[in-house]
């Protein structure tokens, strides 16, 4: 299996706002990528006087740095791997947010006739059978998490495939240019994918698989585990971010007509 080395540093960005309080939050890259944290932090500054300090990673990482007391919150997108986090007591519990789904992006020539799949599995299977080029991920995030899941559901594993197959180790948006540039398909979630802009001759070609659901949970870390965690600041960015407000501009916000996020979260 050839595997493409990128570097996976760690980025910080701030709401720009004069805040009283700060904290630290870990999120996805595909929200970053997705560009609602410019639409929601600025207005969480504006509202709480709270400055919130993203942590761009994976998923898998995000929970590393909550199980470590890195961060205040994480919020990310992996049902099974957040669930562990909160029974592990690294987290009191998990706030459903938002949701959008994944999509599988691909040259819009199409040779592997994705297209024309009726699930997601026939879809990743098509790929596998032309051996047409394919961008992972390779990050352990929620993204990546699917993408195994759904080649688990073809009875194909990924570390026996050959150089058709391409781990980046990267971000959402690095993998898009990777897959862009190489004329490949990728599976991406349909925010990162929308406000891409690098698309070259790439197109959406599957969705719409109940399968391809992509929940995002918010989840403060236990200030149990670590004293040092500022508990208070992440209930108050919690009850925001699931207060009709926070639905308005989550609902709101498009790119060329599209919805992104669907908000849906309860009290």
């Amino acid at each position: 299996m050839k595997r493409i080395l990128l570097s996976s540093a760690l980025m910080v960005w701030a709401s720009v706002a004069s805040a009283q309080d700060v904290m630290r939050m870990a999120v996805t890259t595909s929200f970053h990528n997705s560009g609602l944290a410019e639409i929601l932090l600025p207005a969480a500054a504006e509202d709480l006087g709270l400055e919130v300090q993203l942590i761009v990673v994976g998923t898998g990482q995000a929970l590393k740095l909550g199980e470590a007391g890195d961060v205040d919150a994480i919020l990310v997108h992996s049902r099974k791997a957040e669930e562990a986090f909160v029974e592990g007591g690294f987290g009191p519990h998990r706030r459903e947010i938002m949701y959008n789904d994944f999509v599988v992006i691909g040259p819009a020539a199409d040779a592997a006739q994705v297209g024309a799949a009726k699930t997601a599995a026939e879809a990743l299977q098509a790929i596998a059978t032309a051996e047409a080029t394919f961008v992972s991920r390779g990050d352990d995030s929620g993204t990546h998490k699917k993408e195994l899941s759904l080649w688990r559901a073809t009875t194909l594993e990924p570390e026996q495939f050959g150089t058709w197959y391409n781990a980046t180790g990267s971000g959402m948006g690095a993998a898009l240019n990777t897959a862009a540039g190489m004329d490949a398909y990728i599976l991406s979630d349909r925010a990162s994918w929308l406000n891409f802009g690098n698309k070259g001759t790439l197109a959406l070609l599957f969705a719409g698989d109940p399968v391809l659901f992509n929940q995002y949970a918010y989840l403060p870390v236990s200030v149990e585990k670590h004293a040092h965690v500022k508990g208070e600041l992440a209930a108050k960015l919690e009850e925001w971010l699931t207060s009709p407000r926070a639905a308005e501009l989550i609902n709101g916000y498009t790119i060329n007509g599209e919805t992104l996020f669907t908000f849906n979260a309860t009290n």
